[in-house]
């Protein structure tokens, strides 16, 4: 923490620069960060609303809100992974430390988080959902994911260092996990045997929390932030602990 504060400068110009390489030479620049998830939930919506439409009330606010904090999660952990790497040229000449990178890497995707809820607000709109007081609350599960990233991404980008091919098997990793997260389906049509895999998956806890808020109006009990809490707890140390291990042996494979 002291040195990510000592760093701070460094800190938010990495994030500026991600941010703008991602928009560059893009007509619609950060617009598509609204765009993008409102696109996917339209397309899913018509396939996914005939068959959902008796179990699920108001299913675009419903599918919006599970589907941006899993794009959250997604792009922050992809992009946190290859940082080290892909700044490979700046760790080799200066001083800076590396957990910066990752990080940064974290932050950039919880602006276009906070870019794309306009899209959300809008699908309110246009549906008429009932907006209820707990909504007030919701940036306490955004808060919790992106501290979730943050030990997820330190612990990605420093095995990827040592092992190129977690590019690939964590594409096939998020896959299962966001079929394994109740973005377009109802948790409850989920057999009894299979529940325990719904159980280990840490985004469902996000994903309740934020959707109990937005779309259902309604508080998260204790147990349910603690639920939170605790795993992120477990990805900061885990993240922390084999990063730091890992960190001075860095410039040796990059």
């Amino acid at each position: 923490m002291k040195e990510i504060f000592e760093y701070r400068a460094l800190l938010i110009e990495l994030v500026k620069r991600d941010i703008k390489k991602k928009y560059r030479r893009s007509i619609l620049g950060i617009l598509w960060s609204m765009l993008n998830p409102f696109f996917t939930m339209l397309i899913i919506a018509m396939v996914f609303s005939s068959f959902f439409k008796f179990a699920i009330k108001n299913f675009p606010v419903y599918l919006l809100t599970g589907q941006l904090i899993f794009n959250f999660y997604s792009e922050a952990t992809n992009t946190a992974m290859g940082s080290i790497l892909e700044n490979a040229s700046l760790i080799k000449k200066v001083y800076v430390p590396k957990h910066i990178f990752p990080i940064a890497r974290v932050l950039s995707s919880g602006v276009n988080f906070i870019l794309s809820l306009p899209g959300l607000v809008l699908v309110i709109l246009i549906t008429k959902a009932p907006v209820k007081f707990p909504i007030v609350f919701s940036f306490v599960p955004v808060l919790y994911v992106l501290f979730f990233c943050f030990g997820v991404g330190l612990l990605l980008a420093s095995i990827t260092v040592y092992f190129r091919d977690m590019f690939h098997l964590y594409g096939v990793l998020l896959t299962a996990i966001s079929y394994l997260t109740p973005l377009f389906y109802p948790k409850e049509i989920v057999p009894e045997k299979y529940m325990f895999l719904i159980k280990l998956n840490p985004m469902v806890y996000f994903v309740d929390l934020f959707r109990d808020m937005v779309y259902y109006g309604k508080m998260p009990t204790l147990d349910e932030h603690l639920n939170c809490i605790f795993i992120i707890i477990i990805s900061l140390f885990v993240g922390v602990v084999v990063f730091n291990m890992n960190k001075k042996k860095f410039i040796l494979h990059i």
